[in-house]
C-alpha cells in the first residue's frame, strides 16, 4: 500500500517538484482472546508499526513464532475492531480469539509483550499524544544546513562506521553540524538502537545545540525514528533509504524537515524545505 506525496528533489543543484509514491505506515494493535476455565478473557498482546493489508496473517505467524499457538487450527477466528481511523481509513486494532489457551502463560506475556492499550499509538491519537508529550512545533528558522553538506552525509556516515567496513550489515546515526563535521556516530544491527544510542551519548555529553545541527540516519526513516529525533528537538533528519507515510505525517505536523534517498548529486525533501540552503 503506498500513497503519493508532493516532494522536492534536489539533483545537481537544481530543485524540481515532483509525486512520489511512499509506502504507508500504520501502527496495528494485536489482542489475544482465550478462556480460562469458563471465562473468556481479553489480553492486549502487542503494538507494532506495519504495512497495511495481510494483518491477518501478521497476527497468525506472530502467534505461532512466539509459540503461544502450536497449530494454525488453535486460531479459532480474526477479527478487526474499531473505527477506521487517519488519511488512510484504516481498523488498526485485530483480536485473534484460539480455542487452545496451553501455550498462553500470562506472565509471559506481561514481560515480553503486553503493552498499555491508553499508551495512544494507534490511529490519528499517535500524534496527538506525541503534541501532549513534547508541548508545540519545532522553530522553523534553525537550524540551516548547506545542501552540500547534506550530500555528503552518506559519505560521512561511511568513513565513520567502525562496524559496516568488517561486516555491510549495521545501521549506524550521527548528529552532524552545519559545518559538516561528525560530532558524534553510534552503531547498531538495530536502526532505532542506533539512533536511540546516540541520543543517549550526545545528551550524556551535552553535545547537542539545536540551532546548527542534524541527525543523519543509514537507512529508511519510520515513524519511531522521526518521533525520536522530534523528542530530542532535532529540526532536521535525513535517511539515504525512503520515508513511510507516517514519518513524513509526523514530520509536518510538528514543522520538521525530513529528507530521504539522499546520495551524492540528489536527495528528496518531504517536509519543511526553510531549512536546507540551497546554492544555485
Amino acid at each position: 500500500m503506498d500513497i503519493k506525496y508532493k516532494v522536492s528533489k534536489l539533483k545537481d543543484n537544481n530543485t524540481k517538484e515532483i509525486k512520489d509514491s511512499v509506502s504507508v505506515e500504520e501502527p496495528l494493535e494485536m489482542s489475544l482472546r482465550f478462556k480460562i476455565k469458563e471465562d473468556w478473557k481479553e489480553e492486549n498482546l502487542s503494538i507494532t508499526m506495519r504495512t497495511p493489508g495481510q494483518d491477518e496473517d501478521l497476527i497468525a505467524g506472530f502467534l505461532f513464532n512466539e509459540r503461544i499457538i502450536e497449530n494454525f487450527s488453535d486460531i479459532e477466528k480474526i477479527e478487526k475492531q474499531g473505527d477506521e481511523v487517519g488519511d488512510y481509513s484504516i481498523q488498526n486494532k485485530i483480536v485473534v480469539t484460539i480455542n487452545n489457551n496451553k501455550n498462553v502463560d500470562i506472565g509471559k506475556l506481561k514481560r515480553n509483550f503486553l503493552t498499555n492499550s491508553s499508551c495512544g499509538v494507534c490511529g490519528k491519537t499517535s500524534l496527538d499524544s506525541i503534541e501532549v508529550i513534547r508541548g508545540g512545533k519545532l522553530d522553523l528558522s534553525y537550524p540551516k544546513i548547506n545542501e552540500k553538506i547534506i550530500l555528503n552525509s552518506p559519505k560521512l556516515l561511511i568513513s565513520k562506521q567502525s562496524e559496516f567496513s568488517k561486516t555491510g550489515g549495521i545501521h549506524a546515526s550521527s548528529l552532524i553540524n552545519d559545518k559538516g563535521e561528525v560530532l558524534a556516530i553510534r552503531e547498531d544491527v538495530g536502526r532505532h538502537n542506533a539512533l536511540d544510542k546516540l541520543i543517549g551519548h550526545v545528551h550524556k555529553k551535552k553535545l547537542i545545540d539545536n540551532r546548527s545541527q542534524f541527525i543523519a540516519c543509514s537507512g529508511r526513516l519510520n515513524f519511531e525514528l522521526v518521533q525520536k529525533a522530534l523528542m530530542s528537538n532535532i529540526g532536521l533528519i535525513a535517511g539515504v533509504g525512503a520515508p513511510t507515510s507516517l514519518a513524513i505525517d509526523l514530520a509536518k505536523r510538528f514543522d520538521m524537515t525530513l529528507l530521504g534517498f539522499v546520495k551524492s548529486n540528489s536527495f528528496n525533501i518531504y517536509s519543511n524545505k526553510e531549512r536546507v540552503v540551497i546554492k544555485n
